[in-house]
């Protein structure tokens, strides 16, 4: 059966406003129709308590959906957001305006029409990045200036970071994983820079950043930022016109893991050593300190900065930071066939690694001073245990650019879903895979390695016995188009990639799809898969492994990697 929306999802130029869209049911699925505009932002948010009202907002009262209201309670009202949706109108009217008109200064005129007109030979800013790039300029300089159609904007920025972010003002702008958040850095980082070069006493310009992620993978990908880096993306990808590259050298750019904001230990004392000191009863006041101060944590982290005043932050994949919701806290909401202990503590490490991170950025602005923050995320929405209701958009996210609307312009590829046609039953087992989790939940081990599931032949028992057909579907497609690749001599093979739940699972997978001995009897049990097998046919391993495991956790801690971790690689 045909399936347009499968068949050629792409209804769009990467390159362009995009003018289409596949209609969504209320599901989310497909309807095969398309929608002859642009697709509206349309997310549940907090609504931000207005600063000099008494009362409610009414404005938001007639907003509100029915989904917005059933989340709402007395502490917190939630809203169906339309502020990005009149923001991006406001945007592209000005983007549609004579350039003299544009209330810019004549450096921000000259990038913008570089980024859009200029004839590249290599990577050219999708529209998706620069739309980012001209809301933040269109904040940052024009809405100042704007009258009462700037104030809309930039008064819901002010009171969204006052209640939530209080001392910080954050402005998040939402791209799809793929979309290039490192391209909208760079320029960015490119606009400040070289304003701040021509205008070294504005306030509104800086040439001084810190780029803050959670996890060494991503800190090391955003070395492309860094003017002097041999692949930077000002001079390889041509995101500024020639004369402006001198002015781009004057940046200084700090990289770094929010967990370098944890104050260190300047004096190693074993717990016994510490009571002997602090004696039996000394007062909290009392206490020996063995912390670095503040000021010392920054100059470690951000030495180079240590002299400017006004600086500017990126936070990568920023759903990782913000400040806990005060107040009474909401039960954490369990999924079907999840374990309560494990939500509980997944929402604890949400929250510990949320208030280091927000609380290093809040030492650098009582320090230094922060002009404003950039939040980058495909996923700005609050997290589990954060006291907001999980999945709900942060209220200073200003502009968005969704999967769907990535699948459309032809920027990223399109998600399959497993087809059971090998399967006695395909028509009875398609939903189960739309919704695998729900039905194998229950049957998968806990998190950690301590888990008694540790067989992996096990997967071929009970419901698990989905995944394993699921996976079987997924290899049958990877196999043919391996060999297409082959045959068409592409060096490189396609990446199969699995996401799991927790470590437990993932070794679990790991062995079932690349082979193991088994450690108690030493028998060895070779791959379902074996173009994803380490090894061959008399079972000695090959000399270089085709299945890697990658622990998101350890890649995340900004610590060294555990031996564990390194012998299963």
């Amino acid at each position: 059966m045909s399936n347009p929306f499968f068949d050629r999802p792409i209804l769009n130029s990467p390159y362009a406003v995009p003018e289409r869209h596949w209609q969504l049911n209320d599901e989310g699925q497909p309807t095969q129709k398309i929608n002859e505009f642009r697709r509206p932002a349309s997310f549940i948010t907090p609504i931000p308590n207005p600063q000099k009202s008494k009362g409610k907002s009414k404005q938001f009262k007639l907003l509100a959906d029915a989904t917005a209201k059933a989340i709402s309670s007395e502490s917190q009202e939630y809203e169906l957001t339309t502020i990005i949706n009149a923001l991006r109108g406001a945007v592209a009217e000005w983007r549609k305006d004579d350039p003299k008109n544009w209330k810019v200064t004549p450096e921000t005129t000259r990038l913008l029409q570089h980024w859009r007109h200029h004839k590249f030979s290599g990577y050219r800013p999708f529209f998706c990045q620069l739309e980012a790039v001209e809301t933040a300029i269109w904040l940052t300089e024009v809405a100042p200036n704007a009258g009462k159609k700037g104030e809309r904007f930039l008064e819901r920025l002010k009171t969204a970071n006052l209640e939530a972010n209080p001392g910080l003002s954050r402005l998040a702008l939402k791209l799809a994983t793929g979309a290039g958040k490192t391209t909208v850095m760079a320029m960015l980082i490119a606009w400040q820079t070289v304003n701040s070069a021509r205008y070294p006493n504005s306030r509104r310009f800086t040439h001084g950043f810190l780029v803050v992620t959670p996890g060494i993978t991503i800190k090391d990908r955003l070395r492309v930022l860094l003017p002097t880096d041999v692949d930077s993306y000002y001079q390889s990808r041509e995101l500024l016109p020639s004369d402006m590259l001198l002015d781009i050298q004057k940046a200084k750019i700090v990289i770094t893991n929010f967990h370098a904001f944890k104050q260190r230990e300047k004096t190693e004392l074993s717990s016994t050593g510490r009571a002997l000191i602090n004696g039996r009863h000394a007062s909290d006041e009392s206490k020996i300190n063995t912390v670095e101060p503040e000021g010392q944590m920054l100059q470690r982290v951000m030495g180079s900065l240590m002299s400017m005043k006004n600086i500017m932050v990126f936070n990568d994949e920023a759903h990782h930071c913000y400040r806990e919701k005060p107040g009474d806290k909401e039960d954490v909401k369990i999924q079907e066939g999840e374990d309560k202990k494990d939500a509980t503590k997944e929402a604890n490490d949400n929250n510990e690694a949320a208030r280091l991170w927000i609380s290093g950025l809040e030492i650098v602005q009582k320090k230094l001073g922060v002009s404003r923050i950039f939040d980058l995320s495909a996923t700005p929405f609050f997290l589990r245990g954060s006291g907001y209701k999980e999945g709900t958009l942060f209220p200073w996210t200003m502009s968005d650019f969704s999967l769907m609307d990535a699948i459309e312009c032809g920027i990223v590829k399109l998600p399959r879903v497993p087809i059971a046609d090998n399967l006695p039953d395909a028509a009875d087992d398609m939903p189960k895979f739309r919704e695998l989790w729900k039905h194998i939940g229950k049957d998968m081990p806990k998190s950690g390695r301590s888990s008694k599931f540790n067989d992996p032949q096990a997967l071929e028992l009970k419901n698990r016995i989905l995944l394993v057909n699921a996976l079987k579907a997924l290899y049958g497609h990877y196999e043919k188009t391996f060999h297409l690749w082959a045959d068409a001599k592409i060096d490189v093979p396609p990446c199969f990639i699995i996401v799991c739940n927790n470590t437990s699972t993932s070794k679990l997978v790991y062995d079932y799809i690349s082979g193991y001995a088994h450690g108690e009897s030493g028998v060895f049990f070779d791959s379902k898969f074996p173009l994803f097998s380490n090894y061959d046919e008399n079972g000695n391993p090959y000399p270089r492994a085709r299945t890697l495991l990658i622990d998101s956790r350890q890649l995340d801690s900004g610590e060294k990697l555990s031996e564990d971790f390194r012998k299963l690689n």
